[in-house]
């Protein structure tokens, strides 16, 4: 499976790009916002790949916050690729997180593709949405692996959020002590 892709931009459109990796050209679909930020000739993108019966499609994102909407919206029943990168071109990932924690369904409706019930299913399903903080800070982002470590444990979300108030160190020890706090739950 490909999770990344450097390479030279031989063909930059609104929605795509051609990353020439080595003498092999990729096409990655990419969001506006993505395809805004790609400046340089050379590029470094977070990738994920959909292999299916008649297609294998490459979608990339500048910023590991923009894959995991990505990701996330494309595990809802009913939504896919084109949606996805829909919603990644009408919000940033801080945007989304602010429109699914308010429950705004008009704002999502904005979104091609989306109409009132989708935007409704949409909401409900990613009731706990949470963006990691800025990429340049490191306890949060920490912070978010140290959530989803202890997510994948099992252990519910407000509980994680209780037990790692005012924890702060590197993700291990996070965990570690979100471990030791939710035992005691």
């Amino acid at each position: 499976m490909i999770v990344g892709i450097e390479g030279t931009v031989e063909r930059k459109d609104p929605t795509y790009l051609h990353i020439n990796v080595n003498g092999l050209i990729y096409e990655v679909h990419v969001s506006i916002n993505t395809s805004n930020a790609v400046n340089e000739s050379r590029v470094k993108l977070y990738v994920t790949q959909i292999i299916r019966e008649d297609t294998n499609a490459l979608y990339g994102f500048r910023e590991m916050n923009e894959k995991k909407m990505f990701d996330t919206l494309i595990k809802i029943n009913g939504v896919g690729p084109k949606v996805g990168l829909a919603v990644c071109s009408t919000f940033t990932p801080e945007t989304f997180a602010r429109v699914v924690s308010s429950k705004d369904v008009g704002m999502l409706k904005r979104v091609p593709g989306i109409g009132p019930k989708a935007a409704s299913r949409i909401l409900v399903e990613l009731a706990d949405f949470i963006v990691d903080g800025s990429e340049e800070s490191g306890s949060s982002g920490a912070m978010g692996e140290a959530v989803m470590a202890l997510e994948s444990l099992g252990f519910k979300k407000e509980a994680i959020q209780k037990a790692l108030a005012g924890v702060s160190g590197d993700t291990a020890t996070m965990v570690k002590e979100g471990l030791k706090k939710l035992q005691r739950l």
